[in-house]
């Protein structure tokens, strides 16, 4: 009885230290599982000691992605890191023939788009390994018409970073991405409120949207502008002050030249003259077109700039005090006019104060509201609602009386007055008239 006795726990001790040896020689480990769901697809970020060696495959009835992850070891809790998300319903360890592997099984509520691959150490974040979840139905944001059967003025906004990615970290802790989210819906809320304005949020929430993304969901959605919101910063804490970029020339026709290589695929990138691009066999014809539309975008990109610095000025310091051209994926589209607007850099100590206050968030996002409000009444697209009620100005001249006037543009003397706020029907001469539009 004592030999079997000591037998046994001689190879107790032989299994634990069988099983100590295994986890010594397991030189990667599975730290963190971190789940972000978006509109259109999830992200789950694992992070790694060390550069994952990986394998995965899927399986159906049910819905299933395996993950082997080799010679590791995993130290989270899985079930915890699954909140509230509509894709995926389980992640769990399962057994794997190899030795020294662990197994992630994530149980799928359906049949997605998969994109595995893993991301070297950046900023805060070590090695990970990165999957995304697509739905095979993308969002497509509907088309904006109101009750006069003319459309809204569509500005697509962009709240920077977002997700696994937080931009820039202040002193005292602040994440760029929420500072940036802020503004943009409360930008947004205030576009929404003038008629014949609508914003269209490319970021609602806390997940990453990549560059391409923004711009694919942009177009979808029939932007007429794109403004993406972001905070700079620096490796020193002395700089301060919003800055408005906008696109280098030297990118612009770089992916200009791209488009129009591949225009057959492209032509919806190129504007109204798109279909005539993308048919022409004439290079030339298609060159010039494409060039054209490609020069009204970055003129009204730089127009609509100077428009923000001039209101940003009024609310707080600028950094650059004209809009300054960089090379920036998220401004790269031929089609619709862009900017990137840095609110403030988040890096300095007293600015990082001001961004994080919700006062100072709403005169920022008022001074691009009405950055915004000016320029497309100035510059309103044809076929929208704001272009069709937009006020013509007439310089009153020797011998025009207020009905001469309004005959003249086939108003009513009290519609003309209601528009230019007259309690009677003396002009002068020299008076600058609005006129609405005719009866």
């Amino acid at each position: 009885m004592r030999l079997a006795s000591f037998s046994k726990k001689i190879i107790v001790i032989l299994m634990l230290c069988l099983g100590s040896v295994s986890i010594a020689n397991a030189s990667n480990a599975i730290e963190g599982v971190r789940v972000w769901p978006a509109p259109e697809n999830t992200r789950i970020v694992f992070d790694l000691s060390k550069k994952p060696d990986f394998k995965y495959f899927s399986l159906q009835s049910p819905q299933r992605l395996v993950i082997d992850f080799k010679n590791s070891r995993n130290y989270v809790d899985l079930m915890s890191v699954i909140k509230a998300d509509r894709r995926v319903k389980k992640i769990r360890t399962s057994s794997s023939k190899q030795q020294g592997t662990t197994r992630l099984v994530l149980e799928l509520a359906d049949n997605f788009r998969v994109s595995v691959f893993p991301l070297a150490p950046a900023g805060q974040y070590g090695d990970r390994l990165v999957i995304d979840l697509y739905d095979k139905k993308s969002q497509v944001i509907a088309q904006h018409d109101n009750s006069k059967g003319k459309r809204d003025i569509v500005i697509a906004i962009v709240a920077g970073h977002g997700g696994e990615d937080p931009g820039s970290i202040g002193a005292a802790g602040t994440y760029e991405k929420r500072i940036t989210l802020k503004i943009a819906q409360k930008l947004a809320n205030l576009i929404n409120k003038k008629q014949g304005l609508k914003a269209v949020m490319i970021r609602s929430g806390d997940y990453y949207v990549n560059h391409d993304r923004k711009t694919e969901l942009a177009r979808k959605s029939k932007a007429d502008l794109l403004i993406s919101i972001h905070a700079d910063a620096f490796t020193s804490s002395q700089p301060n002050g919003a800055s408005v970029l906008v696109q280098a020339t030297r990118r612009a026709d770089s992916e200009f030249s791209h488009w129009i290589q591949n225009r057959e695929k492209n032509s919806e990138l190129l504007g109204g003259a798109g279909e005539t691009i993308r048919k022409t066999k004439d290079n030339n014809l298609a060159i010039a077109l494409g060039d054209m539309k490609k020069e009204y975008t970055m003129a009204s990109s730089y127009d609509f700039a100077e428009h923000v610095v001039k209101q940003l000025k009024k609310v707080t310091k600028l950094h650059k005090h004209k809009p300054e051209r960089l090379s920036l994926a998220v401004l790269k589209s031929s089609d619709i006019p862009s900017v990137l607007i840095e609110t403030g850099f988040i890096s300095n100590p007293q600015e990082e104060r001001r961004l994080n206050n919700a006062n100072h968030q709403y005169k920022l996002a008022k001074a691009i509201y009405i950055a915004v409000d000016d320029y497309f009444s100035r510059n309103p697209p044809d076929g929208t609602l704001i272009a069709a009620t937009r006020f013509r100005e007439h310089k009153v001249s020797r011998g025009e009386s207020l009905s001469v006037v309004a005959q003249r543009y086939k108003v009513s003397v009290r519609k003309l007055k209601s528009a230019n706020n007259l309690t009677s029907n003396v002009v002068r001469i020299g008076q600058t008239l609005k006129i609405p539009q005719a009866d």
